[in-house]
């Protein structure tokens, strides 16, 4: 991958295709979306744009607090210093909740904003969401990240960790490996950085861009009320329900995640934005 240097810092990018700009922010698994770039209905299509947020891999690792709206600065950098100067953006999860926060701070960067189950704290599930992570947290407390890692990713997409790990070992090859080396980063920085990220009815109401709302089928509770969130607060979004998936839906099922996202832009393209 290249480096741009933004924001003083130096962020790990990759730009593949051609056509209009496509930003994906990927969560814990830092390349995540990769299962993504190959699949047709965007590769073919769009020039795809990823990179390795602050923290993560070999972009430069700061120490915290960094906030969504750091995140959201990077990546808005990251846009100028490729010559980009308006893209759609996508991301999953906490990933998410930076392409929101990019939207909000920086609307004329931001075409379309498509929103893969959407990480938010604030909902009814959230306070239990968490509280079912301290298990997660202690293993990581007590220096045991492979063991944090791997409870945490079972905890979110819903399967068991031989499952999750072959998933991931044939997918995303290496992210698991290089989750458990950035798990500081996750669990010190990034997650203590979401339950302290403010987006309710009136920032979401701000959001003036076509949304897309993506939410795997057999998803946990936590991401159906934040779709049911996103439905009440934003009553212009579009949703895109994908069966037998979970909360790693682009992971398990890429085609169709393409092929819902690859429609939505193709309604929303950037010329008319």
């Amino acid at each position: 991958m290249k480096k741009a240097a933004v924001n003083g810092v130096e962020l790990e990018y990759e730009v593949v295709g051609s056509g209009e700009p496509v930003l994906l922010i990927s969560p814990v698994l830092a390349d995540g979306f990769l299962p993504l770039m190959s699949e047709a209905a965007l590769a073919d299509r769009y020039q795809l744009i990823s990179y390795h947020k602050r923290g993560w891999v070999g972009s430069t690792h700061t120490p915290g607090p960094v906030s969504v709206a750091d995140h959201a600065a990077d990546a808005a950098a990251l846009l100028t210093y490729l010559g980009v100067p308006r893209a759609h953006v996508a991301g999953h999860s906490s990933g998410a909740a930076v392409a929101a926060q990019l939207a909000l701070d920086h609307p004329r960067s931001v075409a379309t904003l498509t929103l893969l189950e959407l990480s938010l704290f604030s909902v009814p599930s959230g306070d239990a969401f968490l509280q079912q992570a301290g298990p997660v947290l202690e293993a990581h407390g007590n220096g045991d990240d492979a063991r944090a890692v791997a409870m945490f990713v079972s905890a979110v997409s819903g399967l068991d960790w031989s499952t999750g790990r072959g998933l991931l070992d044939e997918r995303v090859p290496g992210s698991v490996t290089q989750a458990i080396e950035d798990a500081d980063t996750f669990f010190d920085i990034e997650l203590p950085a979401l339950t302290r990220w403010a987006f309710g009815p009136q920032e979401a109401a701000a959001i003036q861009q076509p949304v897309l709302s993506i939410l795997g089928a057999d998803t946990q509770t936590l991401w159906v009320e934040v779709a049911a969130f996103l439905r009440s607060s934003l009553p212009q979004v579009q949703e895109c329900s994908i069966d037998g998936v979970g909360h790693l839906l682009h992971i398990q099922r890429p085609e169709p995640v393409a092929r819902g996202i690859a429609d939505f832009l193709g309604r929303n393209p950037l010329t008319t934005g």
